[in-house]
């Protein structure tokens, strides 16, 4: 491990202590926000705060990742009420367990949508002698795409699948400034008009400032070398701003936009003709013993965390009581499941299924996350990467030659053979496929059956084949902390 690279880690150590005080404020009490916000690197931790805390267990450090809605997206057999994600996996959300857990997403979520409104609002409209350029590019810039994702992926959870009667119903609300007061629900059009003008304002911002225009995502520097310009992976930089904004796009059906921010990440990212997110090689996916499991080097957005050990350890380790663990079988080492999934035993993907002996019986179970000392990508949760702009792109393009050629760039970085669909019904049946394979443990996939209106799922209560999704269950309610709030309001 390079200097910077513990430099980075000491800070993701540091930054909970130093911003506990300022991530608590009341909006009444401006003194830890004064003291913070005097100069640049004030703004930084402030940021960083957010960054540390948006790899909370509540959020993305497990429960909006590889955890319990990927446990909706029916990874995992799960047929015992007794198991912890069993809820999750049959869509109740009316137990204690699942209000819990959807409860304290919806407030972790809205806490730090307070916290960046603060750094937003403190920011100001121009560059100023306390947050001169390029910070004041990099701080707002930043703030505004983190304020959209988080709105975003509530919208894409508590709200309903997009349509033109549903997207005018009301949802969520879309917090913009710092201030107690109740702001009103929105519904989705109002949600993602939002959501893009944020998202718009920051491309601009770091279109100007973001120095991963000329260095990439640059591991490595000087010891005077800032770490806000280093890690660009680990922030939200210029072409994870243009990557959620295809995302955002294809959710609402809007498939040129969407088409046209995916092809620029795609063709634009690069920098002297090499991509900076190249898809992972072949000898780094295989390693014996450093193995890049997330492809870390396509990872267009993702965060760091030292507890990703911690999130492995009480979702997949085979030492874990069954009850408590995400399994694939009946907890034994049939790999039937897995089998189904994939269409070739070659696959990359297919490499992070191991079993695992413990007192001498055999599990399967998820290696993903496990911990390997000094492997690439060894702290990262990864939350956007290429291969989805690969196929968005695949999807949204009219022509079928070109989007199966797209298709297939992503399955031929997998290790497996190139696949020709006859019609647009079977490219897009291939392009499930690959979305299911291709975001184990990201929490991407329950959203995209419900961007697509799934009434077709894999089984959670089977090791192979599909069941029925009733449509009314992919729109989770609102949290009664929410709604409670919200009546006293009225009250």
């Amino acid at each position: 491990m390079n200097f910077k690279n513990i430099l980075l880690l000491l800070l993701c150590l540091t930054t909970l202590n130093s911003c506990s005080k300022w991530i608590d404020v009341k909006p009444s009490d401006r003194l830890s926000e004064n003291v913070l916000f005097e100069d640049a690197p004030g703004y930084l931790k402030a940021l960083n705060g957010v960054y540390v805390e948006l790899a909370n267990n509540s959020l993305y450090g497990r429960f909006m990742t590889a955890a319990n809605i990927d446990a909706m997206g029916q990874y995992y057999y799960v047929n015992s009420s007794t198991n912890v994600f069993y809820d999750y996996a049959v869509f109740n959300y009316t137990t204690a367990n699942t209000k819990t857990g959807f409860d304290n997403a919806w407030k972790k979520a809205y806490e730090l949508i307070a916290n960046l409104n603060v750094i937003i609002e403190k920011s100001g409209n121009a560059p100023t002698s306390k947050l001169p350029n390029p910070y004041y590019g990099i701080v707002k810039g930043e703030a505004l795409a983190l304020r959209a994702m988080l709105h975003f992926d509530m919208l894409r959870l508590f709200g309903p699948i997009w349509s033109e009667n549903s997207k005018k119903t009301v949802c969520i609300p879309y917090v913009t400034i710092s201030n107690s007061d109740i702001s009103p629900l929105l519904s989705s059009e109002e949600v993602m008009m939002k959501v893009e003008e944020d998202l718009n304002s920051a491309l601009e911002l770091l279109k100007e400032s973001d120095p991963i225009f000329k260095e990439g995502i640059k591991t490595s520097g000087n010891l005077t070398t800032p770490n806000d310009q280093l890690f660009r992976q680990y922030r939200f930089n210029y072409f994870a701003v243009q990557s959620l904004l295809a995302r955002a796009n294809i959710w609402k059906g809007d498939k040129i936009n969407a088409l046209k921010y995916a092809s620029s990440v795609i063709q634009n990212a690069k920098i002297e003709g090499k991509d900076i997110f190249p898809f992972v090689t072949s000898s780094s996916a295989v390693s014996p013993d450093k193995p890049d499991r997330v492809f870390s080097t396509e990872v267009i957005f993702s965060l760091y965390t030292i507890l990703r050990t911690n999130m492995y350890d009480i979702t997949f380790s085979a030492s874990l009581e069954d009850f408590r663990r995400l399994s694939v079988n009946g907890l034994n080492s049939d790999f039937s499941r897995i089998n189904a999934m994939y269409d070739n035993a070659n696959d990359h993907r297919h490499r992070v299924w191991e079993a695992v002996n413990v007192a001498g019986k055999e599990i399967v179970t998820n290696q993903k996350y496990k911990n390997h000392t000094d492997a690439p990508g060894r702290f990262m949760i990864p939350l956007i990467r290429i291969s989805e702009m690969y196929l968005i792109a695949a999807e949204c393009t009219e022509n079928i030659q070109e989007s199966t050629r797209l298709l297939n760039v992503v399955r031929t970085s997998r290790n497996v053979n190139n696949l020709t669909p006859n019609n647009t019904q079977e490219l897009k049946n291939l392009i499930t496929s690959e979305y299911r394979k291709e975001f184990l443990g990201e929490g991407q996939t329950f959203f995209y059956y419900k961007r697509n209106s799934a009434q077709n799922i894999p089984n959670n209560a089977a090791l192979v084949g599909d069941k029925n999704m009733s449509l009314v269950n992919y729109q989770v309610p609102l949290p009664e902390s929410e709604v409670s709030l919200r009546s006293k309001v009225v009250q």
